[in-house]
């Protein structure tokens, strides 16, 4: 879905915002964003003696104008209202306002004063803020990604169901993307295009639903099982808990609030354009509370884990008994049929003695995937449960009517 349209600026910052970040490596990042060595460290150079006007083409604009008079300061707070759809309020657009260095700053008290006097701002819009959370993050950008749909809106030609995923230490956008649907192989090809961007996280977050999960109550879909054979651990928020992705359900209601609420869409492709343009207004300037009026790309640098566009083949240790996963999604051991879910089909699985007798645990690469016990079968049920303790659904052993374990 070729829908893509970031400008070269907004390229050319996000490029030089990665390099300039502790421990870069330059040239891998110019890989990354198909330019060459010399051309990536000439927008360097020029960021640095310049800074964002260094990245323009012939442009010299001041970043500061000393005879602005106060009308002019009331139209710039309004300016950078209108342009957050009449969302931010005076924190974040005194925020926005020393980032993008401007010569007279208000208080943030005067700025909602100033919306207050132009009927930009009533009670009940500034009695929205939610108040003080407790709030969890990861300790490093990449160690973590949350992704999900929003929820999806109707447009000319269908529905959009946009796709997003964040890093979690950071709020980083990573991926924000219109589709018009919600199937797996749609997730990949977007997941594809960010790996190859921004590297690979060591694991990701997710809610229960599909294409995630499956709604039969497999432990893992088709979708999962790629993202463990690339090496990224997979995690499921709990059911009707949405807190456990707070971050990307609070950039949802940013993303809804900034940019879909209010206005109307042709296409997917009009969805995009409007995506493309605000993205880089969230990454690079618009402030955000949760990291003290910081900017996502300010605590945010690529993984070094490249996506490989060859996987390696599967190797286990010597001492791995190593079963190929048949059609059905069972696997051979001891004689009897033992099923891990048709996700795994034609992949090889690992299995490995506990220090308990009679338990073994099941790998799939580098991953515990799910525990066989030999000693429930021997009592006349199979034993074969997930990381999170569940039982696959469905019959655990083929041609013979063995319960489930529960």
């Amino acid at each position: 879905m070729p829908f893509c349209e970031v400008s070269v600026m907004d390229q050319r910052r996000e490029f030089v915002m990665f390099a300039l970040s502790e421990g870069a490596n330059v040239r891998e990042l110019c890989r990354r964003f198909r330019i060459s060595p010399t051309t990536g460290y000439k927008w360097i150079e020029r960021y640095r003696a310049e800074g964002m006007a260094g990245l323009i083409e012939q442009s010299r604009r001041p970043r500061s104008s000393p005879q602005r008079t106060a009308s002019a300061v009331e139209a710039k707070v309004l300016q950078v209202r209108d342009e957050s759809n009449n969302v931010w309020g005076g924190r974040k657009i005194k925020g926005w306002m020393e980032k993008a260095g401007e010569l007279y700053i208000p208080a943030a008290s005067t700025i909602t004063a100033i919306l207050r006097r132009h009927d930009r701002l009533t009670e009940a819009t500034a009695a929205q803020h939610p108040g003080p959370w407790q709030r969890f993050e990861r300790e490093a950008p990449n160690e973590l990604w949350q992704m999900d749909f929003k929820g999806h809106f109707a447009i000319d030609s269908g529905r959009c169901h946009p796709l997003t995923t964040l890093d979690d230490h950071s709020r980083y956008n990573l991926v924000l993307s219109a589709c018009g649907n919600e199937q797996g192989r749609t997730v990949r090809r977007e997941l594809e295009i960010a790996f190859r961007r921004y590297g690979m996280p060591l694991a990701m977050l997710m809610d229960g639903g599909p294409p995630w999960s499956d709604p039969g109550g497999e432990p893992y879909t088709a979708f999962s099982v790629w993202l463990l054979r690339l090496g990224i651990r997979v995690l499921h928020g709990r059911p009707r808990h949405p807190q456990t992705q707070g971050k990307e359900e609070r950039f949802h209601r940013t993303l809804k609030a900034e940019v879909v609420n209010g206005r109307s869409f042709g296409d997917l492709a009009d969805c995009q354009r409007a995506f493309d343009r605000w993205r880089p207004r969230y990454n690079h300037e618009r402030p955000h509370e949760a990291l003290d009026m910081a900017t996502p790309a300010e605590r945010y640098q690529p993984s070094p884990r490249c996506f490989p566009e060859v996987l390696p083949a599967i190797e286990y240790a010597p001492g791995d008994q190593v079963r190929k996963v048949d059609s059905d999604g069972f696997i051979s051991f001891r004689n009897r049929p033992w099923r891990i879910g048709k996700a795994f089909r034609g992949e090889f699985a690992a299995l490995r003695p506990t220090t308990e007798d009679g338990i073994f645990s099941v790998h799939y690469c580098s991953h515990r995937i799910a525990t066989l016990d030999l000693r429930q079968a021997e009592s006349g049920t199979c034993g074969l449960v997930d990381n999170a303790g569940r039982c696959p659904q469905g019959p655990q052993a083929k041609k013979q009517n063995q319960p489930v374990s529960s």
